[in-house]
Parts: structure tokens; C-alpha cells; sequence
């Protein structure tokens, strides 16, 4: 029977995605398919949307919403701009200076804003046209835009760390959230290496030297927004409140910091609000159908069928983990972050424990396999943003890409083969 389950859930869900049905609707009728092999079809119906309804009704999950609105206020109120800024000062000098810039920013406003398009969109649409000033090639810039908007899904706070707590049935967000400072640093490295590489071959300008006293202005400008992560992570690491509360501070924080640098005023609340709603309607959609696919594939035992197959292959960590990766490499080409992680985690994650694997780690490792899959086309959602922000087109920016794809993967064998990468943090500080 999981071995029937597996083929419908597979070909259907690939049917429905190549007829253009969108992904929250093809979870959702490949699940109903799935079960009604199993199951009569109004207990199916009856069953998953149950499923769905008390899917969402996690208190946990009041944080994506916030976190997204925190986000939208952030990427409208000025925030961008000090961050930018500051980073020309710290790496403007560098070989590839406004290269460095671009990440160095993207990974500051990602951390803040959690938001890996939120991040694209705002850094790219200042540092495209400045870098193409400079000398740099529109596809190169936006490879660069793209690549690093992602480090914001993993230093914290992430959205999509998030998501994986809940899928896999209550890791600490706390912990997760430390988790990711150290990999997502040292992806922006990587792909710093990288971009200073480039600049060398090319031989393009570096910023303007600065003074000590233009560089202090800068950073007390900057202070307010960097603050934030202080207040939220501080917060979370020190017990005051939780992750979800931690949101409800980071909207608050963001919306008056906003009304600080005079970027945001009262009526432009309604649209960035609105806005949001759309978001947060799309993203509980796919999570009310990946919870209900979720369901599904334990009700029809596949995840202990697959873990079982894997098994048998290798009990080697080295072994398993190259598989795994590769899996969720090629998943993260075809499938949105959100439903790869509530689908695959409940999959892969009953494996790597019986390996003996800190699910913590595991988290990390799963989140930076699809990281690179939101760059990759077809369905890459920074990749689109990247490329409409930069106004140039998918196939221009694709041999660019190339190379950071590299530095993002050799980062990925490293965290994943190291697991201090990812746990020393959390253990420091007693999670």
C-alpha cells in the first residue's frame, strides 16, 4: 500500500504542477488522491480538512504573520538605505567593494527582515543601478543580489526556521535561530570570495576612501536598525518573551523606527497592510496543504518506508547525507521552500535521527539545500525578483550564477560534515 501511495502522490503531484495548477492546490488534491486509496472519499475530504483547519491553529505560527509585516514596514521605511550604507563603510575599501556591499547589506536586511524577496527586492533596486555605474555587468550584480538575499532565511529571524519547528513537531526556535548565525556568515563569505575573484579578473573600481568621522555617522545611522536584531534575538536567548512575541516587538520596533526616518506616514499603512495579507494569505495556504500532505504521508506510513529504503543502502552518516542533500537539491529546483520543508521534514528527519543527528543541525542543513533551489529556475522566487528588480532576463543571469551556486554548495558539504557549525552556538548558550 505506501508503495501504490508513493506512485499517486508522486505523479499526480507532478501532473497538476505541469498543467500550471498552483502548488498549494496540487499538495492539496494530491493528498485527497493519496488517502482515497486507503480511505473512502468523504472521510477523505472530512479528514483533510480537519487537518488543515488544526494545522493552522498554532500559536507558533502567529509569528510568520508578524514577522512578514515587520518585514514589508522595513523594506518601506528607510531601513535599506542605513544598512547599505553602513556596509559601504565596513567593505566599500575591499577588492569588489560594491560586490561586498551588496551582500554584506543583503545579509543585514535579511537578518532583520527575515524575508530573503524583501531583501532582494530592497537591496537590489539601490545597488543595480550604483554597481552598474561602477563597472559591473547588470547580470553579475543581479547574480550577486540574488544569491545573498538568501542568507537572510538563516540568520535569524527566519520565517522558515519557523516552519521547520513545526514540522518537526517542536524543535526550539530559540536554538534554531542561533542555530544559523554561523552558516549563514560563512555563506556570505563564501560568496564573497567569490565576488572579490570576479572584481580581480575584471578590475573594477572600489568605493571612496572615508573618513573616521564619516564612518561613525554611518554606523550611528545604522545603529537603530541593527538594533533590532539585539532586541528580538536578545530577547528570545534571554527568555522575556517567545519567538511569536518576539514578531509582535519587531513590528512595533520597525513601524516606529520607520515613522523615525519619516519614510513611512499614516495613510501608507493601509496598502503595506494589505499587502501583507496577501502574503500571509499564500503562505498559510501552502502551509494548511503541506500540514494535510504531511498527515497523509504518515497516515500511509511512507516517511518509515522511505527511511527504511535509505537504510538499507548505508547506515553511513556520509552516505545518507550526500543522498539526502541531492534529493533536496533537485526538490528545491521544482517545489516552493514552504511546502518542501513541511513535506521532506517529516521524511528525512526520522532518518538522520536514527543516525543520530541533532534535528537542530538537520534543520540548518535542510533549509540551505533549498536556499539554493529559490535561486535556480523554474519556480526560484528570488531568482524572479533578482532578475525583475535588475530588469534583465532569467537566461542573462544564469552563467553568472554559476559560481555562487559553487560557493553556496561547498558551504552546504562543510556545515553539513561539521555539525559544530551549526550546534556550538546553541549549546553555548544552554539549548
Amino acid at each position: 500500500m505506501e508503495t501504490i501511495g508513493i506512485i499517486i502522490l508522486v505523479i499526480s503531484f507532478i501532473v497538476f504542477l505541469v498543467f500550471g495548477v498552483p502548488v498549494a492546490y496540487s499538495l492539496g488534491l494530491s493528498a485527497v488522491l493519496t488517502l482515497i486509496v486507503s480511505v473512502d472519499s468523504l472521510p477523505s475530504f472530512t479528514a483533510l480538512a480537519q487537518r488543515m483547519a488544526t494545522g493552522l491553529d498554532s500559536f507558533t505560527l502567529l509569528a510568520i504573520p508578524f514577522f512578514i509585516l515587520a518585514g514589508e514596514l522595513m523594506n518601506k521605511g528607510g531601513i535599506a538605505i542605513k544598512l547599505i550604507d553602513f556596509a559601504k563603510v565596513l567593505v566599500g575599501r575591499l577588492p569588489g567593494g560594491l560586490a561586498f556591499v551588496n551582500i554584506l547589506a543583503n545579509m543585514l536586511f535579511g537578518a532583520i527582515s527575515g524575508s530573503a524577496g524583501a531583501s532582494a527586492s530592497a537591496i537590489g533596486g539601490f545597488m543595480t543601478p550604483v554597481m552598474e555605474k561602477e563597472g559591473y555587468q547588470k547580470p553579475f550584480s543581479a547574480a550577486v543580489n540574488i544569491t545573498s538575499a538568501t542568507t537572510g532565511l538563516i540568520i535569524p529571524p527566519s520565517n522558515i526556521l519557523i516552519v521547520y519547528s513545526l514540522a518537526s513537531g517542536g524543535v526550539s526556535i530559540a536554538a534554531l535561530f542561533i542555530a544559523g548565525y554561523i552558516p549563514g556568515i560563512l555563506i556570505g563569505l563564501a560568496l564573497m570570495l567569490v565576488a572579490g575573484y570576479h572584481a580581480r579578473q575584471f578590475g573594477v573600481q572600489v568605493a571612496e576612501k572615508v573618513s573616521i568621522k564619516f564612518a561613525v555617522i554611518k554606523f550611528l545611522d545604522a545603529l537603530p536598525s541593527l538594533f533590532l536584531l539585539v532586541v528580538v534575538i536578545g530577547g528570545i536567548i534571554a527568555g522575556i518573551f517567545t519567538a511569536t512575541e518576539a514578531s509582535t516587538v519587531a513590528v512595533l520596533y520597525a513601524l516606529i523606527l520607520s515613522f523615525i526616518y519619516r519614510q513611512i506616514k499614516l495613510r501608507d499603512l493601509p496598502a503595506i497592510i494589505l499587502n501583507t495579507v496577501k502574503i500571509v494569505a499564500i503562505v498559510m495556504l501552502l502551509i494548511a496543504t503541506s500540514i494535510a500532505l504531511s498527515w497523509v504521508l504518515s497516515f500511509e506510513n511512507i516517511p518509515q518506508s522511505i527511511s527504511a529504503t535509505l537504510l538499507s543502502f548505508s547506515d553511513s552518516k556520509i552516505a545518507i547525507f550526500l543522498i539526502i542533500n541531492l534529493v533536496l537539491l533537485f526538490v528545491g529546483v521544482f517545489m516552493d521552500m514552504t511546502p518542501a520543508v513541511l513535506i521532506f521534514t517529516p521524511i528525512f528527519l526520522p532518518v538522520v535521527i536514527n543516525l543520530g543527528v541533532d534535528p537542530i543541525h538537520f534543520g540548518i542543513i535542510l533549509i540551505m539545500n533549498l536556499c539554493v533551489g529559490l535561486c535556480t529556475p523554474p519556480v526560484g522566487s528570488v531568482l524572479f525578483i533578482g532578475c525583475s528588480v535588475a530588469n534583465v532576463k532569467i537566461e542573462q543571469v544564469v552563467k553568472p550564477l554559476l559560481p555562487f551556486y559553487g560557493a553556496m554548495i561547498v558551504t552546504l558539504i562543510i556545515v553539513t560534515y561539521f555539525p559544530e557549525l551549526s550546534l556550538w552556538l546553541p549549546r553555548f548558550f544552554g539549548f
